[in-house]
């Protein structure tokens, strides 16, 4: 399942722990670490844009993916590209709610190479608000990612949102943390709700 890299897909189940401040005025809105504190990942915002975009770096800083939303849409749609393109033929795929109203949050998730775009790829539904999820193959009941609130005191004291993801043996990590980054945006924007919350890929 390497959707952005084989360099992503580890053959053991990988925990992940995804922390954001609150009201950051960093470029750097996420940091992604495993259990040890090793960094992995960070989120980049992209400032003075005429478009929302979002930068997700290794460790070194170097570009992985770069999230942009799409302008004048009613479903929230963001597309994720190569690199720090965003040009479409580096475009990997593009997650968008699955309708205007909702009552839970469902996002439809399709690959570059879905242009009919008729069945996702990936589906992502429940409530981000919960922060706690599950992600699944397809259609099916097999899970290959799953996501928990973390509450620390020390997260608290530092006024920080942490959530906890594993993610299990030969999943892509990039894409996992691409698609929760672009879900949390959109529920910023209004597109989340309550109740138990699944991803379903």
């Amino acid at each position: 399942m390497a959707i952005v890299g084989p360099q992503f897909c580890a053959p053991y189940p990988v925990d992940l722990i995804i922390t954001q401040k609150f009201l950051s005025i960093s470029e750097r809105d996420f940091t992604v670490r495993d259990v040890q504190d090793n960094v992995w990942f960070r989120v980049k915002k992209t400032v003075f844009s005429l478009r929302e975009r979002r930068v997700l770096q290794d460790a070194s800083g170097q570009p992985v993916l770069t999230m942009q939303k799409k302008v004048l849409t009613a479903h929230d749609k963001w597309k994720v590209y190569r690199g720090s393109s965003t040009d479409d033929k580096d475009l990997l795929f593009v997650a968008k709610r699955s309708h205007m109203l909702q009552l839970k949050t469902s996002l439809d998730v399709f690959l570059a190479a879905n242009t009919s775009k008729n069945v996702p790829d990936f589906k992502v539904k429940g409530s981000f608000f919960e922060r706690s999820c599950s992600v699944y193959v397809g259609d099916t009941s097999s899970i290959v990612a799953q996501m928990k609130k973390q509450y620390t005191l020390k997260n608290i004291a530092l006024g920080k949102d942490s959530f906890g993801v594993t993610i299990y043996p030969n999943v892509d990590q990039a894409f996992i943390v691409a698609l929760i980054i672009v879900l949390d945006e959109i529920n910023k924007e209004g597109g989340g709700s309550g109740g138990s919350f699944d991803v379903e890929i």
